[in-house]
Order: structure tokens, then sequence, then C-alpha cells
């Protein structure tokens, strides 16, 4: 199922993607470093509430994903806290891949 086209989302940014599956909303951030991409859950694992800071607009600097509501931050490789009141903790990781010019979810 396509997340996002990869012009979607620039080098170094992140982006929101809303959709239903299975009956379920879902909300998820896509972003781009070093021409990969990584999906998590619009979840932060602190307070439960999403990271954006207005629907599918986030805090992002040098790769570091800020939550609006608490300020934890987020390496975007690999979704662990660095900073904040969840540090050590992870987003959740959604599996994406890159067909065409599409970024793919593969696995929630």
């Amino acid at each position: 199922m396509p997340l996002c086209g990869v012009d979607d989302v620039a080098e170094g940014a992140a982006i929101g993607v809303e959709m239903e599956l299975f009956g379920e909303h879902h909300a998820f951030i896509v972003t781009c470093a070093d021409g990969r991409f990584h999906a998590y859950r619009n979840l932060c694992p602190h307070a439960g509430r999403r990271l954006d800071w207005a629907p599918g607009r986030f805090l992002l600097k040098d790769r570091v994903l800020v939550c609006a509501v608490h300020g934890a931050s987020f390496r975007v490789e690999s979704g662990l806290c660095i900073g904040g009141p969840c540090q050590g903790d992870h987003l959740l990781r959604v599996g994406v891949e890159v067909e065409g010019d599409a970024v793919m979810l593969t696995s929630l």
C-alpha cells in the first residue's frame, strides 16, 4: 500500500500521512535521510500524543524530530529518543520500501 511518493519527502524532511487501514485511522511520519526512507506511527511514546505541531508539520533539525508537546527528541534514522521525557524509548517503526516512485507500507 503506498504511503506517499518519493518526491513528497525532501531529503532531511518529514511529512505526515493519514490513512484508513482495516477500518481504523492511522497517522504516520515519513522521513528521508541520506536517500533512505523511514516511517513511524505519529505517536510519542511518552504521552501517547501526536508529534506534529500542526497537522502533518513537524519540528525537525539535523535529523532530530522533536515532539511539539513535551520536547522529546528522536533520531529520524532509528526513532530512538535521545532527549526529553522518554529518553531511551523508540517511536513505533512501520516497514516501508521504495517501489518505483512510491514509498510503500510493508508492515505495521
